[in-house]
């Protein structure tokens, strides 16, 4: 059998769920298989027949032991509550397991209409289906917990955006689970508590079993899920990620980057920087998210309540209390991790200052967020070397440098620990908006994918110090005229 399929969220009530095959393509043609990840699912002896390949990931050909369906969940979007949204263009396939026996949604994304399209195609466009595919493995070799996508497959048909036409794309996604704070508000804003226990039940099943046996396992279910959300937003700051819509229903209770549309990288630090063309009042900016993952968490305890039962009002403070300690953990681990990111392995009063302090310059001076990291290490390593193109020359720069090394000095880790610290914090390379930009307009309008190979390749190897080349295509900055000022929800 191609796919050892299971499908036990298919073996839920009827109603979190519409049974559903993807709809038929006319002339599928794989042209990505990520054989990494095929490998660590252990697909890796089934992937040789394109042709067969294409027509189970375009959803022509359905295996006897799927049975296909598309999710029902509500979400909060720009903090407005929509009752209903679900998967519009995405049909779950069943779910498999690794070779570690961990279990995985195998998705089709982009696959044809559902109950839950709302008047649209149900399809996607090339474009953002590849740009899904590079940023989620960009962010899977960064350390960062995500979906990832397994095939691209070209339909053979067009889909209309914008008064465009543009050829037609499925992707296959992997993800621990498509369960989102979203599918709690679905059964909660409808009152129905027996399915939000259900689910509730099913979650803990299936990503913390570990807690069926506790004595409050709904409440450290919730303490979970802040765990891993808390988790998760600490390294998009690492890295200087922005995902542009932290909608309810793209949080994912397992802890992954859950649905790439407007996401973007930072280039020049600005903690208010917005990417996303529909985000007018920068709900979701840089320096936002932690406060907007404390506001999801807030929408999750009041569904977990209607599930605790009892007093409502006394299961809400209780799982209010919970939350009481987010702000506490976020700081905690934010801080540690800055704190790494700049060399130094113990947290105190004067590293937090050191990183404050830096932050501030490179607000001020617009100094590329990866590069004023990376190149720390250079500093270090050289004490010759010039950092004045890197950090603009600056006084403030220098005098910060200063107070940098004399702390370093005084710390009881010995420089090769610093110098540890600093390259598996920072990566040199990250995925440049204008390189993605530009490899997905090449593939599109020219059909070369030559650009989007070298991309991937690259994108595998963020913290290789084989890039360190301030000349390095994929590690430079952009110049003013490559900058990518907005991003789309695209698919």
């Amino acid at each position: 059998m191609f796919f050892n399929f299971q499908n036990t969220y298919a073996k839920l009530p009827q109603n979190f769920y519409q049974k559903i095959k993807p709809t038929e393509v006319s002339n599928p043609k794989l042209l990505y298989c990520n054989e990494s990840l095929a490998n660590s699912l252990g697909l890796e002896h089934k992937l040789h027949d394109e042709a067969e390949i294409a027509q189970i990931f375009s959803g022509n050909k359905i295996l006897s032991n799927s049975d296909p369906i598309a999710l029902a969940y509500a979400g909060h979007q720009f903090g407005y509550f929509v009752p209903q949204l679900g998967d519009g263009r995405a049909v779950l396939l069943g779910e498999i397991k690794d070779q570690a026996n961990k279990r995985f949604d195998v998705q089709l994304k982009g696959s044809g209409v559902t109950a839950y399209s709302r008047n649209g195609d149900g399809r996607a466009a090339l474009g953002p289906v590849l740009r899904e595919y590079i940023i989620s493995e960009a962010m899977h070799y960064l350390g960062v917990k995500t979906t990832r996508s397994l095939a691209v497959v070209s339909t053979g048909e067009n889909v209309l955006r914008n008064g465009m036409l543009l050829p037609g794309a499925i992707l296959t996604r992997i993800a621990s689970s498509h369960i989102r704070i979203g599918t709690f508000e679905y059964f909660a804003s409808r009152g129905d508590i027996k399915s939000l226990k259900i689910l509730a039940d099913y979650t803990i099943d299936r990503h913390y079993p570990e807690l069926k046996t506790t004595s409050a396992p709904y409440v450290s279910l919730f303490e979970k899920v802040m765990e891993a959300q808390i988790e998760l937003i600490v390294n998009w700051m690492r890295v200087g990620f922005i995902h542009g819509v932290m909608n309810t229903d793209n949080t994912s209770i397992a802890g992954e980057t859950l649905d790439y549309g407007p996401c973007a990288f930072l280039d020049e630090y600005d903690p208010d920087k917005v990417f996303s063309a529909i985000d007018y009042q920068g709900r979701y900016s840089f320096s936002n998210q932690p406060q907007i993952c404390y506001w999801n968490l807030a929408q999750l305890a009041q569904c977990i309540a209607l599930v605790i039962g009892g007093d409502i009002e006394k299961s809400l403070s209780i799982l209010y209390a919970v939350l009481a300690n987010f702000k506490v953990q976020y700081q905690t681990k934010y801080y540690d991790m800055m704190c790494r990111k700049i060399g130094i392995t113990t947290v105190c009063e004067d590293s937090i200052s050191l990183v404050n302090e830096l932050l501030n310059i490179m607000h001020q001076e617009q100094t590329d967020y990866t590069l004023t990291f990376r190149y720390l290490s250079y500093l270090i390593l050289d004490k010759q070397f010039d950092y004045s193109e890197i950090y603009n020359a600056s006084i403030s720069m220098e005098n910060w440098v200063g107070k940098w090394m004399i702390h370093l000095g005084q710390e009881k880790q010995s420089m090769k620990e610093h110098i540890n610290a600093l390259f598996t914090s920072n990566p040199a390379i990250i995925a440049r908006n204008h390189m993605i930009d530009e490899a997905i307009k090449q593939a599109v309008e020219f059909e070369d994918f030559t650009k989007v190979d070298s991309l991937l390749k690259i994108l595998s190897e963020p913290y290789n110090p084989k890039h360190e080349n301030i000349n390095c295509e994929y590690m430079r900055e952009p110049s003013p005229a490559e900058r990518v000022y907005k991003t789309f929800c695209g698919t």
